[in-house]
């Protein structure tokens, strides 16, 4: 991969896109109330929808998007629910208690997009379900604690591959995080496995997001007949969060932060 094809961001860039990512979040603060045994995923995706347009003046940028050899995505945000990895469409899938749930928002504010998830439980979940969730989230800090100036993406993917991989888990590998600007999808590819000292060396200015995508069972994936929701195979739960990150001079700046945001794992640094 050639540096030339990476964004990097000037001090406006970085500006806008600090807003575009606090909104993301912001959506995801704004509907954690309504989650709740008995509410449709159709009815999350409304709220959400409903949120970006008349209080914040976003725009959704899942709605309609197409990338080549795919059908318009018809919803506003993605709802991955159980062993639904990424992409659930939501629809009249009624939440009940113990589910598992990704909510993915990407809003666009002033042409600029900004990207974030998080995982939820409906009421009480299971120890296995918990203690997924839990890791996934450990893991994407993991990868985010690599990133400074001067390191290489293989050290934020092995991070992440390291601690998924003590704890008995499997990483999906056919989607990855990628960089983010005025363009929703951007080179780099940042792969959520992989080896230190390898791939793309960081510097400044850069924005990309890390989203790994954790299953309890094993990492293979099957797509479903709407061309979007992918599952696992062995129908294992599945986890993921996501957060879009800027390298900074002298390390990384969190874009995707809220006043609701969890707080990160105490212990989110690679021993």
């Amino acid at each position: 991969m050639k540096n030339m094809t990476i964004t990097i961001k000037n001090e406006n860039d970085i500006a806008q896109m600090r807003v575009a990512c606090r909104l993301a979040s912001e959506v995801l603060d704004y509907i954690t109330p309504f989650i709740a045994a008995g509410i449709t995923t159709g009815e999350l995706d409304r709220l959400c929808h409903q949120y970006m347009l008349d209080e914040q003046k976003t725009i959704p940028a899942p709605l309609n998007y197409q990338p080549p050899g795919y059908t318009p995505y018809p919803k506003a945000t993605c709802i991955s629910v159980n062993d639904v990895i990424c992409h659930g469409i939501p629809g009249d899938k009624t939440l009940k208690n113990g589910d598992i749930l990704n909510i993915d928002i990407t809003v666009i504010k002033n042409g600029y997009f900004g990207d974030t998830s998080r995982m939820f439980i409906v009421g009480e979940g299971s120890i296995l379900a918990k203690r997924l969730v839990q890791t996934t989230y450990e893991c994407m800090w993991r990868g985010i604690d690599q990133v400074r100036p001067g390191a290489q993406l293989g050290d934020v993917g092995y991070a992440i591959q390291l601690h998924a991989h003590a704890q008995g888990y499997s990483i999906v590998r056919e989607y990855c995080g990628h960089g983010i600007g005025q363009t929703f999808h951007e080179e780099p590819q940042v792969l959520h496995y992989g080896q230190p000292g390898t791939g793309l060396k960081l510097t400044p200015g850069m924005i990309f997001t890390i989203e790994p995508m954790i299953n309890a069972g094993r990492r293979e994936i099957r797509t479903m007949p709407d061309g979007w929701t992918i599952k696992t195979r062995d129908r294992s739960l599945s986890a993921q969060w996501e957060h879009t990150i800027l390298v900074t001079e002298t390390g990384h700046e969190v874009l995707t932060l809220s006043a609701g945001s969890p707080a990160r794992p105490a212990k989110s640094a690679a021993a």
